[in-house]
């Protein structure tokens, strides 16, 4: 997401290095790349006049610190107008409602609402230890009751039955009542979805709105929408009023135009990402780390999050007590290894969240895929345990039935072994002098082709 964006202020940042203060032509000149950059990313043009315009007021003939170059001043200040655009702080639910508080999802056909509530309640029950009821009062598509079953068992959370001939007010004060019964904490109501806003849909779900008094009312939409998801979020508040905005299918949107105009045009936050297609795919919108993202400055915080969230503890202490009695790192250890990564989102996800990625060639970017890890846990897997531990003894037809066994070429083999060594010498020089020895010996550079 936002990859477009970050690309083109990335280099209208570039351009003004060297220049030792803003003044009124070098800031016009690199305002109309920031408001090209914008209008491309299908940020609403309303948005962007104000944007540029806030932006332009900051920067002209602002003196820049020693410590600072044109460049980094305009960065400081493009980033606090973005967090402004998109909102101050993340806005949490509010679920200090007496139990149980109801999620009320709305939005239209397709934007995936029903995969949106299974995220959230999968998300109520890891993160904030809630237990969550879910309901579809969507009587009108095919198999959406049962879409809902599915996933609701898939993430661990109770399904309320309904079918199709219910009248859908009747099925969420049905599930408000049996959720009461039982004691739990929050449910999560998925409303049928609409091709467009038309009154008799909208008639039905305020009804279920007043039914049930929702505590938040979240509006589900398509990001890759770009800003006509802002106009629609907009339509749909007049008629009934939202609390926040789920932004979806954020992993295949490259301009970030939705997630950048909802606010300004709706005045209502937006609450959530999706960002894959799993049902942990879910993140907070932070505006923050966001706007940091979009200037190629990474996303540390939420990277520290995560792994402390998904990666196993048991493991990486049993890994490091390993190297520290001085055993060698072996393939069992490199499997587990990636395992974690693709754990935390894979590559892609990892590296939209380093700082400096932004800046990379997009060659280089685009060899950086989750592909290859996939690939490379298939050849650890063709091999014998005593391979794993053994990776010496892999020679010529070994390495033609591993890579036969998982559906590669013996190059393949010989890529990974090679990534392995590499990544082994590392192991050894992290055990025997610390992080900071590994980090010398590496000078700065990762071994070409390796995804770490």
């Amino acid at each position: 997401m936002f990859q477009n964006l970050t690309d083109r202020l990335g280099r209208t940042i570039k351009n003004l290095r060297g220049q030792g203060r803003l003044s009124e032509d070098n800031i016009k000149d690199a305002l109309r790349e920031v408001r090209m950059a914008l209008l491309e990313a299908d940020v609403a043009l309303p948005v962007v006049k104000e944007f540029t315009e806030k932006v332009r007021a900051r920067a002209i003939g602002q003196e820049v610190l020693q410590s600072l170059s044109p460049g980094q001043a305009l960065v400081r200040i493009v980033n606090d107008e973005l967090v402004s655009l998109m909102g101050e702080a993340c806005d949490e639910l509010n679920l200090s409602a007496q139990p149980p508080a109801v999620v009320l999802m709305a939005g239209l056909q397709g934007s995936g609402k029903t995969t949106s509530s299974a995220k959230l309640a999968r998300w109520l029950k890891e993160r904030k230890k809630k237990s969550v009821l879910v309901a579809s009062c969507d009587i009108y598509r095919p198999a959406a009751i049962q879409q809902l079953q599915t996933l609701a068992k898939e993430v661990g959370a109770e399904f309320f039955p309904s079918s199709g001939d219910q009248d859908p007010v009747d099925i969420a004060v049905a599930a408000l009542d049996h959720a009461r019964k039982q004691h739990l904490d929050v449910v999560i109501i998925d409303t049928a979805g609409r091709l467009h806003i038309d009154e008799q849909m909208m008639d039905e779900i305020q009804r279920v709105h007043a039914a049930v008094d929702p505590v938040e009312t979240l509006f589900v939409v398509d990001s890759m929408t770009g800003q006509d998801a802002a106009n629609t979020a907009r339509a749909f508040h007049e008629a009934l009023p939202l609390s926040g905005v789920v932004l979806t299918k954020t992993d295949g949107d490259a301009r970030g135009g939705a997630a950048l105009s909802i606010r300004a045009i709706t005045g209502k936050p937006i609450k959530f990402l999706g960002i894959g297609e799993k049902t942990d795919a879910l993140e907070p919108f932070h505006p923050d780390r966001v706007a940091s993202r979009i200037l190629g400055m990474g996303d540390v915080l939420s990277l520290v999050e995560e792994a402390e969230r998904k990666v196993d503890k048991t493991k990486a202490a049993k890994l490091a007590k390993k190297l520290h009695k001085g055993k060698r790192f072996d393939l069992e250890d490199f499997h587990d290894q990636l395992e974690q990564m693709m754990g935390m989102g894979g590559l892609g996800s990892l590296m939209d969240k380093l700082p400096g990625v932004g800046q990379l060639p997009q060659n280089v970017r685009e060899q950086v895929n989750d592909r290859d890890m996939h690939r490379m846990l298939a050849i650890i897997r063709s091999m014998t345990l005593k391979e794993r531990q053994f990776p010496d003894i892999i020679k010529g037809s070994r390495r033609r039935r591993i890579a036969a066994g998982s559906g590669t070429q013996v190059q393949d083999v010989n890529r990974l072994l090679k990534q392995f060594t590499q990544m082994q010498k590392m192991m050894k020089k992290m055990s025997k002098g610390g992080m900071k020895n590994m980090m010398r010996g590496l000078k700065g550079r990762m071994p070409q082709g390796f995804p770490f």
